[in-house]
């Protein structure tokens, strides 16, 4: 399935979300790597970034293409240690954290921003928690304004900013958000 931003002008084509397979994770390491290296994000670089994509939680992952090439991905998956959004609305809705999908390793190359492709991929994300009967949450690194302000932009609620013990020496502050409705 194609999802299409039509509102695009200028001389690239329309950005398109599909399907991630296993062929495209050597191009999302490498646009990965640029937005790491461009905004510190993933905070803590992984040592095998190829299995931290492809992470064992994972329900589904989309990748958005751009004149052909990758420049973003998205990820949505269950539940696991160290997410604190599932049980933050978990516990406001009353109902059990397997009713939730956590959106995660949404990032998008910095050549590619300004062309609503961060968008186009948490509406695929969000549409398939929706259509398995899931709530969509996500945590996000407080420092990460710019991410934030998207989510919000996108009707997203802040649920709660927790601090995280990461490791020994690191702690991190994480605003939890929950998609409305």
């Amino acid at each position: 399935m194609k999802i299409q931003n039509t509102a695009m002008s200028g001389g690239s084509a329309a950005p398109y979300v599909r399907p991630r397979t296993d062929h495209d994770l050597g191009d999302c390491v490498r646009v990965l790597a640029e937005v790491h290296e461009r905004d510190g994000y993933p905070v803590n670089w992984p040592d095998h970034p190829d299995e931290w994509l492809a992470q064992r939680s994972l329900v589904a992952t989309w990748v958005a293409e751009l004149d052909a090439r990758i420049v973003g991905q998205v990820g949505l998956s269950r539940s696991a240690e160290g997410d604190a959004a599932p049980g933050l609305w978990s516990a406001r809705a009353g109902v059990g954290v397997d009713r939730t999908a956590v959106v995660n390793r949404l990032f998008v190359a910095p050549s590619a921003r300004g062309r609503g492709i961060g968008a186009l991929l948490m509406g695929r994300a969000v549409g398939e928690a929706r259509a398995r009967g899931l709530h969509p949450v996500l945590d996000v690194v407080a420092s990460d304004t710019a991410a934030a302000a998207l989510y919000e932009r996108l009707g997203w609620r802040l649920l709660a900013t927790v601090e995280q013990q990461w490791s020994p020496g690191q702690r991190v502050a994480v605003r939890c958000y929950a998609a409305a409705g």
